[in-house]
């Protein structure tokens, strides 16, 4: 039988969690709580000593991820996200050491239980994606 769906939103999710100021106070928690976890020092190490242009670029990658203006493409091309991430070994420890900051950053700052699944799942998805290192046995 067909199970009842839940309703689709009209808006986008960069209009439901507030828009640019929004996004850029997720990018700030989200690169504040990875100074801040001691969890997080694998993909800490992975960033340079000061984020200003990583939190810039995060910015401009989620707001047209979150379906806002596609900044990250305008300025920078396609984001061709595995690509650039391969000079880094990202296995599942570093994976799962982002998704934590971001998890936290996300759980803080959208109320909407829906929303806050769907944006978590993408993120899994996305970072799942990264993955470039084998696990040792």
């Amino acid at each position: 039988m067909n199970e009842p769906q839940p309703p689709v939103s009209q808006y986008s999710p960069y209009q439901l969690i507030g828009g640019e100021t929004a996004v850029r106070q997720l990018v700030d928690r989200f690169y504040d709580l990875m100074d801040e976890r001691d969890d997080a020092r694998v993909i800490r190490a992975m960033h340079p000593a000061r984020l200003d242009h990583s939190r810039l670029k995060l910015f401009e990658f989620l707001s047209g991820f979150f379906g806002g203006p596609a900044l990250y493409h305008q300025n920078r091309g396609h984001p061709k996200l595995r690509m650039r991430h391969f000079p880094f070994q990202i296995d599942t420890a570093a994976r799962d050491s982002w998704l934590q900051c971001m998890y936290q950053a996300l759980d803080e700052q959208i109320e909407d239980q829906l929303l806050l699944t769907q944006l978590k799942t993408s993120f899994y998805k996305t970072a799942d994606h990264m993955i470039n290192k084998d696990e040792q046995p």
